[in-house]
C-alpha cells in the first residue's frame, strides 16, 4: 500500500504535464496562424476563392498596301457547362436546348453522359447578343467566356493568301500561319473571387493587361485583287478550264500585288469547303516554264556583250545533239540560220 501511494502522485503529475504541454502547443499554434504567420490561412482561403480568369487578347489586323483591311478579330461569346452541376436543374434543358438551337434529346444525352466532368462547351462563336440571350436564362452550370473570332472582309478575293484561324483563334492556312508568332496576342488576367460551385462573386483587379497582337501589312493591292479575281473567272470560264491561277508583280520590287487562284473558298464559312479548293495553286504547283524562259536566255547573251540582235545562229537541220540529250525544234523555220528575233519568232529551241 505504501508503494502504491509513493507512485501515484508521481504519475498524475506527469499526465497533468503531458496535458498541459498539448493545450500550450495548441494554444501557441493558434497565436501561431492568427497573429505571427496569419498570411497562411489567408493564403489557404484564398485557394479556395481566388481565381485567375484569362482575358483574351485579339490577333493583330492584316491589311493591304493601303490599309484596307483582310482580316479582324471580332469579340464573340462562348458558352461552357458544368454537367455536373447541371444534374441537379434537369428541367430547365429542353429551354436551353431551345435557346441554342440545338435538339433537346441529344443535348439531354450528352449532359447525362457527362455527368461526371466539371466542363464542357455547349456551343462556340456566338454573337454576345446571342450569347447574353442564353445566359439571361440563369439556367444553373451555364457559364460565358468572352473570345475573338476572325472574320475575312474581302472573302474568297483573298482566301488563299491570307488564310484562316481554327476555333482557338491559331493560324491554320496562309500568312494566318506563317505569321501566327506575330499576329497573335498575349492573354492577359484577372483575379476574381467565386464560390465553391464556381460562381462569380467579386471582381477584384486586372493582375496582368491583354497585348494585342501586331499589325501586318501585305504588298497585296486590294483593288487589284478583285480585278484579277473577275478577270480569272472570265478567262476560266471562255476557256472552260477546271482552275486557273494569276499572280501580279511589280517588275521594279518584285512586290506581289495581286495573286488569285480558281477554284477558291469562304474562309468565314467553311462548312461546304474542299480540300482541292484550299490549294494555293500560284505557290504550291510546278509549272513548265516552256518558251517563257527563252527571253531570259536572250537577256543574258545580250548582256555579256557577245551577241548582238542581227548575229545569226545555224539552225539547220532542226535539231541539236548536246551530250545524251537531242534538241529539236518543234515548228520548222524559214532557212538554215535564224536571228534573235526570228528565233523567237519561230520559237526555236536550237
Amino acid at each position: 500500500m505504501k508503494l502504491e501511494g509513493a507512485l501515484y502522485p508521481w504519475r498524475f503529475r506527469v499526465v497533468i504535464g503531458l496535458l498541459a504541454l498539448m493545450v500550450g502547443a495548441i494554444c501557441w499554434r493558434i497565436i501561431d496562424l492568427q497573429v505571427v504567420d496569419r498570411d497562411f490561412l489567408k493564403g489557404q482561403g484564398d485557394a479556395r476563392s481566388l481565381r485567375h480568369i484569362p482575358i483574351p487578347a485579339h490577333r493583330g489586323l492584316i491589311t493591304d498596301r493601303n490599309g484596307e483591311p483582310l482580316a479582324v478579330s471580332t469579340p464573340v461569346t462562348t458558352l461552357w457547362a458544368n454537367p455536373k452541376e447541371m444534374q441537379a436543374a434537369k428541367d430547365r434543358w429542353p429551354q436551353l436546348a431551345a435557346a441554342l438551337g440545338q435538339n433537346p434529346q441529344q443535348l439531354s444525352e450528352r449532359l447525362t453522359q457527362q455527368a461526371s466532368k466539371e466542363f464542357i462547351y455547349l456551343v462556340r462563336g456566338l454573337t454576345p447578343e446571342q450569347g447574353q440571350h442564353v445566359l439571361d436564362l440563369k439556367v444553373p452550370g451555364v457559364y460565358g467566356l468572352e473570345e475573338f473570332r476572325r472574320f475575312y472582309p474581302a472573302g474568297d478575293v483573298t482566301a488563299h493568301m491570307v488564310g484562316f484561324t481554327d476555333l482557338d483563334d491559331h493560324g491554320r492556312e496562309g500568312v494566318e500561319l506563317a505569321y501566327d508568332e506575330w499576329l497573335a496576342g498575349v492573354p492577359g488576367k484577372r483575379q476574381v473571387i467565386k464560390d465553391r460551385r464556381g460562381r462569380l462573386i467579386k471582381d477584384i483587379q486586372v493582375t496582368k493587361n491583354a497585348k494585342a497582337g501586331k499589325t501586318l501589312a501585305l504588298s497585296i493591292d486590294l483593288r487589284l485583287q478583285y480585278l484579277a479575281t473577275r478577270e480569272l473567272r472570265n478567262a476560266i470560264a471562255e476557256q472552260e478550264a477546271k482552275a486557273g491561277s494569276l499572280v501580279i508583280m511589280d517588275v521594279k520590287t518584285g512586290e506581289v500585288l495581286a495573286m488569285v487562284n480558281q477554284p477558291t473558298y469562304n474562309p468565314n464559312n467553311r462548312r461546304s469547303m474542299f480540300p482541292a479548293a484550299m490549294r494555293n495553286r500560284a505557290i504550291i504547283d510546278v509549272f513548265e516554264p516552256g518558251s517563257t524562259v527563252k527571253p531570259i536566255s536572250m537577256s543574258a547573251a545580250l548582256q555579256s556583250g557577245r551577241w548582238k540582235v542581227t548575229d545569226k545562229v545555224e539552225v539547220y537541220p532542226g535539231s541539236l545533239q548536246i551530250g545524251r540529250y537531242t534538241i529539236k525544234d518543234v515548228s520548222r523555220s524559214e532557212g538554215t540560220s535564224l536571228d534573235l528575233t526570228g528565233s523567237r519568232i519561230n520559237s526555236s529551241d536550237v
